[in-house]
């Protein structure tokens, strides 16, 4: 039996047994602060393998970097050992649903889920702290050692928050909120699907570095837009030049070559342009020839030939013909040459789309077809939102309705987050959504209001640390102590008013409006299980007591504690299906059909063989849970026997 990890994983030393794989010349040794030995890859050694002109020291280069940059990215790949904690009073439909709702610092959140959702998330929107002087940003111990890391108890401060004021005035401004921001995007990028998307909103203050800290994480190759949302038209009255009404959302590709992003369907203003009809549908017209004046001729001559029309019918076709007497050029009012946008094969196959048309200028051109169907539904969307449902106004007009007062100023639109995931997201597919900066919760709403509309599976994964809700408040008098009790009771009440507003319809009864919640805490395992080492002290000396040695796990966690860290270091998604059944008395889980079997209980010869006899692919038991040591001795034997395959994990 191997024994779990029960932490994250160590990213940096993954990195250095890549290129130690690749590059073994590479690896040497050397002195660290503590003034041990430790292997170390040779950064010299390494420039030659590349075989490329590498640039260093105090050589001229275009870099992008900030004070504790290199900290940051420590940060990013150090491990954690943490476990999130099920919580089902809390929690709405949790044996079903697949939706997750999780508490704690993000940072160490994402960490948790990096392993079981690498490369498996759609689409992440989140909308961080904008840094306008006044905004509250998570605040990353970067003097930490390792251990200390290790060891923190993920406490918040006496006012219940991890977060600090960031004031305009601290000489660390940027810096500081960079430092937040850097990390947490260097393992969500881990999260996304190689045809993933990012959405993010911001505004002026940090919209630079926002950009600059997305091409280094996610290359530059991958920047897809910033995109102008209009949130208040009327202008912002306390701006003291000119008064702003918008804000951005950068959009990135975890992989720009494969098609991630999708159009958008019409509004009601385009379709009415479909006017026209035969037998195939509704259509319009649209010239063939290409308006753009940069195109013409000369540099596109291909695509430069005549049409011939029949002035009765006004057919075309592409040769002379008794009836196709009138030849077309691709001519402008001001009679000057251009181009089609259709090359001469294309044209050939798609000549019953064509007709032409005598237009106002006295000339004749070619016009096709576009129908009203499939592809022309939709449309790629612009550069600029102008919609008014994207208001800060619509936001607080539609939170305001679920509680009755609006317990956040400026909430986001469920018409502006439901419009990225249109974008981002197809309801042809089961795709993970994650916004690890949840706030009110406006994605999983809107989640659940796109999937009642197009009957999509989408899933949503909101994080948020529980920061306080500040006393004078709306939320505090209303009775909400800190921003996750609003965020799950909103999700509770969108979803019934969803089903609700959609009664009736088809598949509306099978939408998803639940979520498991679940709370960011130190790990299910004592100290002892990851360094059993400091059992003995340099003189030989035993320094912990026996209550210590006899159980590995705190006495605090539950069976299903256990479970849901063992499926997070397994790779299982937290939404798994969970069954329960008993075997001699004794409680015995399985997830996701039987993919993984455990017992934390009395495990005696009889449970352990009944297990093996379902043949998971994972069998997890408790290390102190096993009847005797008779059962250890035949543990082995009794897996070899029924199910040699299964892989065996102790606690």
């Amino acid at each position: 039996m191997n024994k779990l990890p029960m932490r994250s994983p160590d990213k940096a030393r993954e990195n250095y047994a890549i290129l130690a794989k690749l590059f073994p010349n590479a690896v040497t040794e050397s002195i660290d602060e503590n003034g041990a030995v430790v292997r170390a890859i040779d950064a010299d050694v390494l420039r030659q393998e590349i075989n490329i002109r590498v640039v260093s020291g105090q050589e001229e280069r275009y870099q992008f970097t900030w004070p504790d940059k290199k900290k940051a990215v420590l940060l990013a790949n150090a491990p954690i050992a943490a476990t999130l904690r099920p919580c089902r009073e809390e929690s709405v439909d949790f044996d079903n649903t697949e939706n997750l709702y999780i508490e704690g610092d993000n940072l160490d959140v994402l960490k948790l889920l990096r392993e079981t959702y690498l490369n498996r998330v759609k689409m992440i929107y989140i909308d961080p702290p904008y840094n306008t002087g006044n905004d509250f940003i998570y605040e990353d111990d970067f003097a930490e050692d390792v251990s200390a890391f290790l060891a923190r108890d993920y406490q918040y401060d006496e006012d219940g928050n991890r977060m600090v004021r960031n004031l305009d005035s601290n000489g660390r401004f940027h810096t500081d909120w960079l430092n937040m921001m850097y990390p947490r995007l260097r393992v969500a990028r881990d999260l996304l699907a190689e045809e993933g998307v990012l959405f993010m909103s911001c505004d002026d203050n940090e919209a630079e570095n926002l950009k600059k800290i997305c091409n280094d994480i996610f290359g530059p190759e991958n920047f897809v837009a910033q995109v102008i949302v209009q949130t208040n038209p009327r202008g912002r009255t306390f701006d003291r030049f000119i008064a702003k009404t918008h804000e951005y959302i950068f959009v990135y590709s975890k992989n720009i070559n494969i098609d991630g992003l999708r159009e958008i369907q019409k509004d009601e203003k385009s379709i009415a342009e479909y006017q026209k009809e035969d037998t195939v549908g509704k259509y319009r017209l649209l010239e063939l020839r290409n308006r753009n004046p940069v195109f013409n001729r000369s540099n596109r001559p291909l695509m430069y030939y005549p049409f011939y029309a029949d002035p009765k019918k006004m057919d075309v076709s592409l040769t002379h013909t008794y009836r196709h007497t009138i030849e077309i050029y691709p001519c402008n009012a001001q009679g000057k040459y251009g181009c089609w946008t259709w090359g001469v094969e294309k044209a050939k196959n798609e000549i019953a789309l064509l007709v032409a048309k005598l237009v106002n200028t006295g000339k004749w051109t070619v016009f096709r077809k576009d129908y009203l169907e499939g592809t022309s539904l939709f449309t790629k969307a612009k550069g600029l939102w102008l919609d008014k449902e994207m208001n800060h106004e619509n936001g607080k007009e539609v939170i305001g309705e679920l509680f009755g007062k609006t317990p956040f100023d400026f909430p986001k639109s469920v018409q502006y987050i439901k419009k990225c995931l249109q974008l981002g997201t197809s309801k042809d597919e089961e795709a993970i959504v994650i916004d690890f900066f949840s706030g009110s919760a406006t994605t999983a709403h809107a989640v659940m209001q796109l999937n009642a509309e197009d009957g999509g599976k989408r899933k949503f994964i909101m994080v948020q640390l529980p920061e306080k809700c500040d006393k004078d408040s709306e939320a505090a008098k209303a009775g909400y102590r800190n921003i996750c009790e609003i965020g799950k009771e909103r999700i509770r009440r969108a979803g019934a008013k969803i089903q609700t507003d959609n009664a009736g319809k088809e598949g509306i009864a099978n939408l998803d409006i639940g979520f498991r919640v679940f709370k960011l805490d130190s790990s299910n395992m004592k100290d002892v299980y990851y360094t059993p080492q400091d059992m003995v002290s340099p003189g030989g000396t035993f320094h912990l007591n026996l209550d210590g040695l006899i159980d590995n796990i705190k006495p605090d966690r539950s069976a299903e504690d256990l479970l849901f860290q063992v499926m997070l270091d397994l790779g299982l998604p937290l939404s798994s299906k969970i069954g329960q059944r008993e075997i001699s008395g004794i409680a015995v889980f399985s997830v996701a059909d039987n993919y993984l079997a455990a017992c934390f209980d009395c495990a005696t010869n009889a449970i352990v063989a009944e297990i093996a006899r379902s043949k998971p692919y994972y069998a997890v038991f408790r290390d102190s849970s096993f009847a005797g040591d008779a059962t250890l001795v035949n543990f082995e034997q009794i897996f070899k026997t029924y199910s040699s395959t299964t892989i065996r994990k102790v606690l």
